[in-house]
């Protein structure tokens, strides 16, 4: 039950993120696209634009438009990420930005599609053990911060959002198992 409220939590965050605003670069002149009850552009070449995600993603797959470097993950951003996790003193975990994890599950998927050359499966294994070693690493912080005693808002708000849902849900765990544990013989 729970694994399944972690899915349904995470794919809550997804979508808030396809429907989240970012911002793109026009390549070139498109006229004003008209869908129900939103208007999109029009786009003059060279010009910023704030659209939603999944709108970002149409007008990108067609040329119309470009992603923002800081909207894309790639591997020289994972590696640093990895790097500043690394050095984090025992027992402190480092901030990530809010949309770090959609963004992983996109660059993932969109470097697992590209990975037809040698080359290329070669850099989506590597790109993929560092997101995992990324995840392990953080996951072994938040377990850590889990079964300590209650956490300052700022260590919290390095968390996130869905690191919130797993921290949360072991605090939970963790804190009933002690209870219980602790708890005189013959009660129940």
């Amino acid at each position: 039950m729970r694994g399944k409220r972690v899915h349904t939590n995470i794919g809550i965050l997804d979508f808030c993120y396809e429907n989240s605003l970012i911002t793109v670069v026009a390549n070139r002149n498109f006229a004003e696209i008209k869908l129900a009850g939103l208007n999109v552009g029009p786009f003059d070449a060279g010009n910023e634009y704030q659209v939603y995600y999944w709108i970002a993603k149409e007008l990108q797959a067609t040329g119309v438009v470009h992603l923002r470097e800081e909207a894309v993950l790639d591997g020289s951003k994972l590696y640093k990420v990895q790097w500043k996790e690394g050095i984090q003193i025992p027992g402190m975990i480092s901030e990530l930005p809010q949309d770090f994890y959609p963004k992983l599950r996109r660059f993932l998927t969109f470097a697992e599609a590209e990975a037809v050359q040698p080359e290329k499966i070669q850099e989506y294994h590597k790109v993929k053990a560092l997101a995992k070693d990324i995840i392990n690493s953080r996951l072994k912080k938040i377990i850590a911060l889990s079964s300590a005693s209650a956490q300052s808002d700022q260590i919290l708000k390095k968390l996130t959002s869905e690191e919130k849902i797993i921290y949360e849900q072991l605090v939970e765990i963790i804190s009933t198992w002690k209870n219980q544990i602790l708890q005189k013989q013959g009660k129940q």
